[in-house]
């Protein structure tokens, strides 16, 4: 008895995409009037019936009762031919339809962007604080347009020293945008950057705010720098490069600016889980005093 669930569900999709009752009847061959009693009345009366606990064979039974042009020897005996010829029968898809109008922005500004990345393609340095250790983070990025010219594409190394392949946006020479999956596919875990575009040609230095996720899936806001490293953007200049961590007591003296812009206490926003059943102005506090530990 699933199937007129499933028969049901079909047909309300239909419907709902501009089907026409009569278009629907004709391709399961039955009359319309018996079509639209079997969906106006007599399935939702099943599935009521049954969600009450009424048992299946009964519900059916019921539901018949409250017309008179369906017949249930038929409508069984062409339940699985029914729902077959359904799930065949697709809405035509209409050209003309409103589209998601932020995504058809974010389309038009990745190709545009692509235009514009001369100015930023290379391969930078990035510092950040590192998320264990009061330590500089230190990864390589590589920001190109794509071969197609379609999009601008940005390649990250860890500090681990694996990759990441993301987008990045640059509009109006002010904002950056770079966007990539931190986690394995199909697991999707943004790591986005927003970065400021100073307002001159060729920029040697980038600065910005990234936002990740913690191993908890916490939210983490920082300070970023983008060094520029050189103006190569070939892959293979770019994976001889590592990524890696360097404890304060190790920085290099020219690298001590870097850190002191990236990994001071107030450089770095942290969110954290409180196990509670509710959520209210205590476990604000309590949340602010666990991250203080």
């Amino acid at each position: 008895m699933d199937d007129l669930l499933e028969i049901y569900k079909r047909i309300a999709y239909l419907r709902n995409n501009g089907i026409k009752m009569k278009e629907i009847a004709d391709r399961v061959q039955m009359a319309a009037s018996v079509m639209s009693s079997l969906y106006s009345s007599v399935l939702p009366t099943y599935i009521g019936e049954v969600k009450k606990g009424v048992d299946e064979e009964a519900a059916l039974d019921y539901a018949l009762s409250q017309v008179n042009n369906v017949s249930k020897k038929r409508l069984l005996s062409h339940l699985a031919e029914m729902k077959e010829q359904l799930f065949e029968l697709e809405p035509a898809q209409n050209e003309n339809k409103k589209k998601n109008p932020f995504l058809e922005m974010m389309s038009k500004e990745a190709r545009t962007s692509a235009q514009e990345s001369y100015n930023y393609s290379g391969i930078y340095i990035s510092y950040s604080l590192s998320s264990s250790a009061d330590a500089l983070k230190v990864e390589p990025y590589l920001i190109c347009p794509a071969e197609n010219n379609e999009y601008v594409r940005v390649v990250h190394m860890s500090a681990y020293h694996t990759t990441h392949t993301g987008i990045g946006l640059f509009n109006n020479h002010m904002n950056a945008y770079i966007l990539f999956n931190e986690r394995e596919t199909p697991e999707l875990a943004l790591f986005t950057i927003y970065l400021q575009l100073p307002m001159y040609d060729f920029p040697q230095m980038l600065k910005g705010i990234c936002l990740c996720l913690d191993y908890n899936r916490n939210p983490i806001a920082r300070r970023i720098l983008f060094i520029k490293h050189s103006d190569s953007t070939s892959m293979e200049d770019f994976l001889s490069l590592k990524g890696e961590i360097i404890p304060h007591e190790l920085l290099r003296e020219e690298l001590l600016p870097y850190y002191d812009y990236t990994c001071q206490p107030g450089d770095c926003i942290r969110t954290c889980t409180v196990p509670t059943p509710s959520l209210d102005d205590k476990d604000l506090e309590r949340e602010k005093k666990m991250l203080n530990i």
